[in-house]
This record gives structure tokens, C-alpha cells and sequence, in this order.
């Protein structure tokens, strides 16, 4: 098993960084093109705590290494499940991933929490903190060498779109906070005017 770990701060409040988390795979976002669909499977709110939960399926397409391909066949399109919970009165988002495609000889399970980060907030300057854990387990058997280079590769992908979703997420962040903005500016001088 091979383990990714990840910790980041954005520059934005954790109701920013919320908000846009459900225009993650947007358009604005040039960076994560391998995710090509984002279907909501299932969403509710537990009336007693306000979590929100949602379910999704998210369909990506990405190169696989040949020679996994050439050992065990499959396609370049692939499917993942998330479940995330978001708590409004917690100030948390917590996203569980699991891949579905490839699962009997890959293991992918991703945990991805968004919290403020009061170390690094300061009052009209909110911040939050972004941090991922991913566990990879190669499940082919008892070819350790296979399996070594399998989980290897698996984690090189791994922290290369972690990089990439990072920075498209910024990018979404920056167009997120721009188009609310005019929105309430625009929204504020009709109140002017009336």
C-alpha cells in the first residue's frame, strides 16, 4: 500500500470554498479535463444535524501505463464514487472517493476534508485549510514486483492531479469570488435605484 498525503491553505472563506467545490469540474477549471462528467447520484439533508450528503459518480479519461493495459486489458475511461458530507454549522466538508473502475486490481480510497484555518485567518480575511489523504493497494495476487509498480505509477497520477485539481481549483476560487462579486454589485444598484 502506498500512501498520499496532501495539506494546502486557500485563500478564500470556507463558504467560498464550498460553494465552488460543486463547480470543481466546471469549465472554468482548465486543469482537470480528464474528468469528463460529474453525475449527482443521490442528495439530502439529515433534519436533525443539516448535513448535507450527496452522492456521486464522477467519470474521468486518462491515459493508463501501456503495459498495465497490455497485462490486463480495460480502458482509459474510468468511474469513481464520492460520497461528502458538508456540515454548515461544523464549517466542514469532508469528501470520501473510491474508485469503481479497475477495482479488483486497484484500490484507491481518498479522504478530502475543507475546514477554515483560523491559524491562518484573520478577521475579514478568512482562509481554509484543504487537506487529502489517498491509500493505493495493488490487488493483483502475489506478484509483489507487479504489484510495487502498479501502486508506484498509481501515486505518480495521483500527485500530478492533485497538483493540477489544486491549481484549476484556484482558478474556479478566482472566477467564483469575480462573478459573485458583479453579481452583487449589480444586484445592489437596482436597490439604489428603486
Amino acid at each position: 500500500m502506498k500512501v498520499f498525503s496532501s495539506s494546502y491553505t486557500f485563500d478564500y472563506s470556507w463558504e467560498e470554498v464550498s460553494t465552488a467545490n460543486w463547480r470543481k469540474y466546471c469549465p472554468w477549471n482548465d486543469k482537470s479535463t480528464h474528468v469528463i462528467a460529474v453525475d449527482t447520484l443521490s442528495q439530502e439533508v439529515d433534519p436533525a444535524t443539516g448535513i448535507l450528503r450527496t452522492e456521486r459518480l464522477i467519470t474521468c479519461n486518462q491515459s493508463c501505463p501501456a503495459w498495465v493495459l497490455s497485462l490486463f486489458g480495460g480502458s482509459s475511461t474510468s468511474h469513481v464514487y464520492e460520497t461528502s458530507y458538508v456540515s454548515p454549522t461544523e464549517k466542514r466538508v469532508v469528501m470520501c472517493s473510491t474508485n469503481l473502475s479497475w477495482a479488483n486490481i486497484l484500490s484507491v480510497r481518498e479522504t478530502v476534508v475543507y475546514q477554515p484555518d483560523r491559524d491562518a485567518s484573520s478577521p475579514g480575511h478568512e482562509r481554509t485549510k484543504f487537506m487529502q489523504d489517498a491509500k493505493i493497494t495493488a490487488l493483483c495476487g502475489g506478484w509483489q514486483k507487479i504489484r510495487t509498480k502498479i501502486e508506484e505509477a498509481s501515486i505518480e497520477r495521483f500527485q500530478e492531479n492533485a497538483r493540477r485539481g489544486r491549481e484549476g481549483f484556484e482558478a474556479v476560487l478566482e472566477m467564483s469570488r469575480r462573478v459573485f462579486g458583479e453579481e452583487r454589485e449589480r444586484e445592489q444598484a437596482k436597490l439604489n435605484v428603486a
